[in-house]
């Protein structure tokens, strides 16, 4: 396992102006050995819209299921709140995280859930996943309820 070098746990850290900034950092997984789920959770997740600039929220859920590598969550956690002032559609912010985290940490599987709350009066769930789940790994739902407005 290649040494890590974290710039961002146990400094202060401002943030950073874009995702494209951002840098999303990685530690070696202690369990590197052993097939199981962990998840992040972001029920505050804010991005702009690319057209109208007005705020877009979302509940993210991402679940991934780590190799040699776990994502550090200081690091992630920077890297999403650079989406507040960013411009883009939910399906590409949804999906470009679930890439962005896979291309750093390299698990064995990953799927991100978006559930965006409405815009325009329709709200839009975005799910990836990088492939098939691996054999044998316990999938718990992601536990968002589908939007149901006042009803």
């Amino acid at each position: 396992m290649e040494e890590t070098h974290l710039t961002q746990l146990g400094r202060e850290v401002r943030g950073f102006a874009s995702p494209e900034e951002a840098v999303l950092e990685r530690v070696p997984n202690p369990q590197g050995d052993t097939l199981y789920l962990a998840r992040f959770t972001a029920p505050e997740f804010t991005s702009l819209c690319p057209v109208t600039a007005q705020p877009d929220f979302a509940h993210l859920v991402i679940d991934y299921a780590p190799k040699d590598w776990l994502i550090e969550s200081k690091s992630l956690k920077l890297y999403l709140g650079a989406f507040r002032n960013h411009g883009a559609f939910h399906e590409d912010c949804t999906v470009a995280i679930g890439r962005k985290i896979v291309e750093a940490a390299q698990p064995h599987w990953l799927r991100i859930g978006g559930y965006w709350y409405p815009r325009g009066g329709i709200p839009i769930d975005v799910f990836w996943q990088s492939g098939p789940p691996p054999q044998g790994l316990w999938l718990p739902d992601q536990g968002v309820a589908p939007y149901r407005g006042r009803g």
